[in-house]
């Protein structure tokens, strides 16, 4: 496993885990799921290396968290758990109660890396960082991370903040590169970390989806998998494709090694199973080409998928179409 020294937290996995899916039901979350297939996707995650293990208290209103906490066992305090807040009234006081809440559902005393969840358009940053310093002045969280977040806001809470913000957490895969742009140059300089989620586009970068072979489910909602993108994202899925021949990898695994090829840059994938988990982290070992890491950037940067209202409008005429 590669990893990434970081301040505040030390040696983060270049691949971690992230945990939506443990307490969300449309992912296959279930009664027994906590005993089951999460102890066990968390346990061998341990095993490989893997120490990065992101959750959120809106994931299953608390459920990843506890479900977590639990998988993790003895073991909670010796791995960098990353958990967020989503800023509604994020006024200091209610900050550290909701601190407070996700830790006892984690289990922790410390939550090494609690972030922001998402830029809030009405309360700055200068409103929200006074509470996240006072649980960095406590000890009760170990750095201060946000998500979602544009370069230019991640700027201000650091300012609001009065010292590094370290991490944001970003949808960041070769199906949606603008991190390239700003977020991930940032890193570089300014030894900061970027979280890459979504980072195979939900399933789109394994290669197996077409115009002949959509996804349902949850996948049929994304705007990617519409006619239109199925046909634009060719071109790339060709260059991973071909990258994945040359190393005698799998595309999804690619797509991983690429984004953790970046500077700064970490992946979280989700993992329904230990074989899924296994796979993923399969890819920390894969070494690309320096040629073969341009390819696919400028792949990536090529792609210009088209709106969600386009991609209605697809799915309006397949409807037709179809009768």
């Amino acid at each position: 496993m590669k990893h990434l020294e970081v301040e505040g937290l030390g040696q983060v996995s270049r691949i971690g885990l992230g945990t939506w899916q443990f307490g969300s039901r449309e992912w296959g979350y279930g009664d027994s799921y906590a005993s089951g297939a999460a102890r066990d996707i968390v346990a061998r995650a341990r095993a490989l290396g893997v120490t990065l293990f992101d959750t959120a208290e809106i994931y299953g209103t608390g459920k990843s968290e506890r479900i977590l906490g639990e998988a993790l066992g003895a073991e909670r305090s010796d791995v960098v758990v990353a958990s967020k807040i989503f800023p509604i009234a994020p006024f200091p006081a209610i900050v550290k109660q909701r601190a407070a809440a996700s830790a006892k559902r984690l289990q922790l005393e410390r939550i090494p890396l609690y972030q922001i969840h998402q830029a809030n358009p009405v309360v700055p940053d200068s409103v929200i960082m006074p509470g996240m310093r006072e649980l960095l002045d406590s000890g009760r969280i170990g750095a201060v991370g946000v998500s979602n977040y544009s370069l230019q806001r991640w700027l201000k809470a650091d300012a609001a903040l009065g010292r590094p913000v370290i991490s944001n957490q970003v949808h960041f895969s070769l199906a949606h590169a603008q991190p390239l742009d700003d977020l991930v140059p940032f890193a570089e300089r300014e030894n900061r970390m970027v979280m890459a989620y979504s980072p195979l586009a939900q399933g789109l970068l394994g290669g197996k989806y077409g115009v002949d072979n959509r996804p349902g489910g949850v996948r049929a909602f994304n705007p990617l998998f519409g006619t239109e993108n199925l046909k634009r994202v060719e071109p790339l899925l060709n260059t991973v494709r071909d990258v994945a021949a040359e190393v005698g990898a799998k595309p999804a695994q690619v797509a991983l090694a690429w984004l953790i090829s970046l500077p700064g840059v970490v992946a979280i994938p989700g993992a329904s199973s230990v074989e899924q988990l296994e796979f993923n982290v399969e890819a920390a070992d894969i070494e690309l080409k320096p040629e073969s890491i341009d390819a696919l950037t400028s792949e990536a940067r090529a792609f210009r998928p088209v709106s969600a209202v386009r991609s209605l409008g697809d799915t309006i005429r397949e409807k037709l179409t179809s009768r």
